[in-house]
């Protein structure tokens, strides 16, 4: 049994979230979650909203409301939206937390100490017309790098590239749309990533278990030149930067922390939150001295986030104990990055309205639909597009076509001909022969899949296992051989209920709600849904594990399909289409 910490990349608090922020992060973390939980792993998810920063000043502004209320609105809404989901987060915090800004100012005390945080003179866009400094997002204009028209100041989400507001091009203030801006001199904190620039090279190269893209991502910033990131705005909501006897730092009266400066952080102080309710120990899981060391600490994000969870983040870790490489906090082991889930050839966004979010997804379809088609086109290797037309095949063929109707049909069978009960007699043939052979090679597969965390060949695998029960019916033919020999009806039936719970169970990670209605309807019990055929040889039992006479029932329709006119809908609701 191993213990695994995973944590996804905070849902930023300007809104419920699109599909494709929940298929970057939140969505395969859920699903590696579930998937290690039920292979008997010590398993502690945490996620939180994250809290901080500019857009949430922005959003809160727009609604007519106190930052503080709009966060506390948001995070419940946040935190809804993620349970109809079925997202089994351990404990789902908020960067705002009075742990965060704890640990935030004690991290930044102890790197101020080790010599690598120095205030510093910058350069910073001034507003005459709202008369403020404007921080990151305050700032729009055209991208230095590719033209993007509407480029933000910390970041461009046209080509991703990392941003300074001096850098924009025809810079103009995003609270008044005013162009009577300049650059002025004020004082800021500044993290001396370049300091650890040797370290962090020599951490990612030994990383393993990452996808190219993320250490692609990583490497890329090394090479052309780590630079220092400025850690505080000038901001009224954030963590304040103080001295150690908790006093305001002189000079920063109005600044706060750098909300990516707060935010991982808040993956830790998270997990003291979630302790303190539970009566748990945080510090097994992230100090290295405290047992942290046999952590198998896992993170998911979007590649946009990749640059400040494999340089920024880890300066801060390192940097607590620099001569020792960052001990004793816990480093991450394996990061796994996606790409975009686009939508009809741009990008899903939440501050534009663009797409379809999690809220009004369950409007129009149960969650299992969509955690299924998200993961099993999971953007792992390039970004993938969102359409109606696919969502429509991925759900009618895999979902009602291969795995509702092999469950439906032969339960009804069973209940029909064999009184809802396990039946006996007859033994096994050549057809149950082939059904075992593709089991012993496929449920070792899934296995895999999943520890690799390779989501796309993992779904792809769970699908070829529940096509081939439909394949094993057609050869056992039970409703054909009932005419002639009831026995051996018997065993295509015997068998194909053992596949339906078998179904249900590797179901459970993706789409739970449909594995629960199965594995209730098969009476399986809950100390026996999990996944013990990762951890022995013997393939055979599990097409005869069901004790004869056990009595079974068959579920209602478990997938109903989605057809053409439900998609002309939809395209004309969200958009989409040609």
């Amino acid at each position: 049994m191993a213990k695994i910490l995973i944590t996804s990349a905070l849902p930023y608090i300007n809104g419920v979230k699109h599909l494709g922020n929940l298929a970057g992060s939140m969505l395969p973390a859920d699903v590696y979650a579930r998937a290690m939980r039920l292979m008997g792993h010590d398993v502690l998810y945490i996620c939180a909203t994250d809290e901080h920063g500019t857009p949430a000043e922005l959003a809160a502004q727009a609604a007519g409301m106190k930052v503080a209320e709009y966060c506390e609105k948001m995070h419940i809404a946040q935190k809804g939206a993620g349970a109809q989901f079925k997202l089994s987060y351990d404990y789902f915090g908020r960067s705002s937390a009075p742990s965060n800004h704890a640990l935030t100012q004690h991290f930044a005390h102890v790197l101020e100490e080790n010599g690598l945080i120095e205030e510093r003179v910058s350069q910073q866009v001034y507003s005459n017309a709202d008369g403020r400094f404007l921080p990151d997002r305050y700032v729009e204009g055209t991208c230095p790098n590719c033209g993007f028209e509407k480029a933000r100041g910390d970041q461009c989400d046209n080509c991703g590239k990392l941003l300074d507001p001096v850098d924009l091009i025809d810079p103009y203030s995003a609270v008044s749309g005013s162009k009577d801006v300049e650059v002025r001199d004020t004082n800021h904190l500044y993290l001396k990533q370049s300091a650890l620039s040797d370290d962090l090279r020599k951490w990612v190269n030994a990383a393993q278990g990452w996808p190219p893209l993320a250490s692609s991502i990583a490497l890329k910033w090394l090479d052309e030149g780590l630079r220092d990131r400025s850690i505080t705005r000038d901001l009224s909501w954030g963590i304040p930067v103080t001295d150690k006897d908790g006093s305001v730092r002189e000079g920063f009266e109005g600044k706060v922390f750098y909300v990516w400066f707060d935010a991982p952080i808040e993956y830790i102080a998270a997990t003291q939150d979630w302790a303190a309710e539970t009566d748990a120990d945080w510090e097994s899981w992230w100090l290295t001295d405290k047992g942290a060391d046999d952590v198998q600490y896992v993170q998911f994000m979007g590649k946009d986030n990749v640059a400040f969870h494999t340089l920024s983040f880890p300066t801060t870790i390192i940097g607590q104990n620099p001569k020792k490489m960052g001990e004793p906090w816990k480093l991450v082991d394996q990061l796994k990055a996606f790409n975009w889930v686009t939508w009809y050839g741009g990008k899903f966004s939440t501050s534009e309205k663009r797409g379809v979010f999690m809220d009004q997804a369950l409007d129009i379809a149960p969650s299992d639909y969509w955690r299924w088609h998200l993961i099993a086109n999971a953007p792992e290797s390039s970004d993938t597009a969102f359409t109606w037309e696919e969502f429509q095949a991925s759900v009618n063929s895999d979902l009602a076509n291969v795995l509702g109707n092999f469950v439906n049909r032969i339960t009804k069978y069973c209940v029909g001909k064999f009184e809802g009960k396990v039946p006996e007699g007859g033994e096994d043939g050549e057809a149950e022969a082939w059904l075992i052979k593709e089991l012993q090679t496929r449920l070792p597969q899934l296995v895999s899949h999943y520890e690799a965390r390779e989501f796309r060949k993992a779904m792809a695998e769970t699908r070829a296992i529940w096509a081939a029960g439909n394949e094993y019916l057609t050869q056992a033919a039970p409703w054909t051989h009932y005419k002639t020999d009831v026995d051996q009806a018997a065993v295509g039936v015997r068998a194909g209920l053992n596949l339906v719970a078998l179904f249900g169970i590797i179901a459970q990670p993706i789409i739970p709600d449909a594995a629960e209605k199965i594995l209730d309807a098969m009476n399986i019990p809950p100390a026996n849904r999990t996944w013990n055929f990762g951890k022995h040889d013997d393939i055979a039992k599990l097409i005869n594990a069901l004790p004869i006479g056990h009595a079974i029932n068959a579920p209602d329709v478990l997938f109903t399909k989605i057809e053409d006119p439900d998609i002309e809908l939809w395209t004309e609701r969200f958009g989409g289409g040609q």
